[in-house]
C-alpha cells in the first residue's frame, strides 16, 4: 500500500482513475506472487542463483517495456522507458524477494534452535540414564545387607530408597529440580553410604544453604560423591561439603584413592558424563577442577542465577 500511494503520488499528473499505473498493478501483484511462491523457492532450494538473476532480469525489462508501451503508451525509446519506468518493477520485486529471504531465514534459525533443543533433550535423558541403574544399584545393595544383617533398620532403609526412587524417576525428568529435592537425595545416599561402610570409612558430610528458591540440573552432584566411595580406599575419610551463597553453589568432595586406579575409562566415564550435561545445562556457568595428587579432590562450582 506504501508503494502504490508513493507511485500515485509522483504520478499526480494522471486522474487516479485514468492513472496507467493502478491499471499495470494487477499485472505487477502476479508477477510479485509468482516470484514469491514460484521462483523464488524454486531457484533458492537448488542454488541456480545465477540463473534466477537472469530471469529475475528479463522480467524486470520485459514488465517494464508492457507498462511503457501498453499502459502508459510513451512513445519512448527502449532506455528512456528503463530509466523512467523500471523502478515501478524493481521496488516491488526486490523487497518482497527480501521479505521472502528474510522468514526463510527466520525459519531456517528456528529449526536449527529446535534442532539443538532436541538434542540437548535426548543426550540429557541418555546421560542421565548412565546415572540412575549406578544410584539404584547401590542402595539396593545396602538394603540386602541390612535385610539379612540388621532387618529391625530394613524398613527405614526402603522408605529413604522410595524417596530416592521418586526423585531419580519422576523429578529428576525435569531439565531442573529445586535444589533442596536435590540436597535432600543426596542426604539418603549419603545416610546409605554411611550404614554400608560403617567401620571402614569415615563420612565427613557438611551442607550450607541459603537460598530456598534455587533450581539446579538433577543428578549432577551424586556423579562426584558416587565416585568418591566407589573409588576411595578402605579405612580413608571422605570429605563432602556443599555450600551456596549468593546463587554461587560449591560442591567440594575428597578422598584417598589408589593410583592404579586413576587411570582407568571406567574412573574417568562418570566425571566425563557429568562434563558433558554441565556443557549442556550450564554452559559458561560453571567450573569443574579435579586434583590427584596425594589424594583425589574434585571442586564442582555452579552459578545457579
Amino acid at each position: 500500500m506504501l508503494f502504490v500511494f508513493v507511485s500515485l503520488y509522483i504520478f499526480s499528473r494522471y486522474y487516479w482513475a485514468e492513472n496507467p499505473f493502478l491499471q499495470y498493478l494487477s499485472i505487477l501483484a502476479i508477477i510479485v506472487y509468482i516470484n514469491h511462491f514460484i521462483l523464488l523457492p524454486f531457484f533458492v532450494k537448488r542454488k541456480w542463483y545465477i540463473f534466477y538473476g537472469l530471469l529475475f532480469i528479463t522480467i524486470s525489462f520485459l514488465a517494464t517495456q508492457v507498462y511503457c508501451n501498453v499502459f502508459a503508451q510513451c512513445g519512448c525509446s527502449i532506455m528512456k522507458c528503463l530509466s523512467d519506468y523500471l523502478w515501478q518493477t524493481l521496488v516491488p520485486l526486490i523487497f518482497f524477494a527480501f521479505i521472502w529471504l528474510l522468514f526463510r531465514f527466520l525459519d531456517e534459525q528456528k529449526q536449527k534452535e529446535d534442532m539443538i533443543k532436541q538434542h540437548t533433550e535426548m543426550e540429557l535423558k541418555f546421560l542421565k540414564s548412565q546415572i540412575n541403574p549406578h544410584v539404584l544399584f547401590n542402595n539396593l545393595n545396602t538394603i540386602y545387607s541390612y535385610s539379612i544383617e540388621k532387618p529391625t533398620e530394613t524398613p527405614e532403609l526402603i522408605l529413604m530408597l522410595s524417596d530416592n526412587l521418586k526423585h531419580v524417576l519422576y523429578d529428576s525428568n525435569a531439565q531442573y529440580v529445586d535444589l533442596d529435592k536435590e540436597l535432600q537425595f543426596l542426604d539418603n545416599y549419603i545416610r546409605f553410604q554411611k550404614i554400608r561402610t560403617e567401620g571402614v570409612k569415615q563420612i565427613n558430610y557438611t551442607t550450607s544453604v541459603t537460598s530456598n528458591y534455587l533450581k539446579i540440573g538433577p543428578l549432577l552432584l551424586i556423579t562426584i560423591i558416587e565416585n568418591a566411595f566407589k573409588h576411595s580406599v578402605l579405612n580413608s575419610v571422605i570429605s563432602i561439603d556443599i555450600t551456596e551463597e549468593n546463587n554461587l553453589l560449591q560442591c567440594t568432595c575428597i578422598n584417598d584413592f589408589e593410583n592404579k586406579i586413576t587411570d582407568t575409562t571406567q574412573f574417568k566415564i562418570g566425571l566425563i558424563n557429568l562434563e558433558k550435561r554441565l556443557q549442556l545445562l550450564y554452559p559458561e556457568k560453571h567450573q569443574l577442577e579435579i586434583e590427584n595428587s596425594d589424594k583425589f579432590k574434585v571442586v564442582l562450582t555452579l552459578d545457579l542465577a
